[in-house]
């Protein structure tokens, strides 16, 4: 598991982590709300969640001290790892 973010490929890194536990994460959300559909178990202990939320933190200060988008930097690469490219446009091919 990734345990620094201090570069967007760190950021992207992480968002892939996350697509890989089956998450579909939003920089938003805190980790303590996600839960399995098909059980209603916690997908996370607090201790899991909570450095993801300080993980989370980090990509938002990296992203905004690059001049990126957080959203769109995980979006992107969610969009990629499941596949939904396909569907639905990249947010980088979108201001092209």
């Amino acid at each position: 598991m990734i345990t620094e973010i201090s570069t967007i490929p760190d950021v992207e890194d992480f968002m892939r982590q996350l697509v890989q536990e089956g998450t579909n994460a939003h920089p938003d959300e805190d980790f303590n709300n996600y839960v399995h559909m098909e059980t209603g178990i916690p997908a996370y202990t607090h201790e899991e969640a909570a450095e993801r939320n300080r993980l989370m933190g980090k990509c938002i200060t990296v992203c905004e001290a690059a001049g990126q988008d957080v959203y769109s930097v995980m979006q992107e690469i969610f969009l990629i790892e499941t596949g939904l490219d396909k569907y639905i446009p990249l947010p980088s091919s979108i201001y092209i």
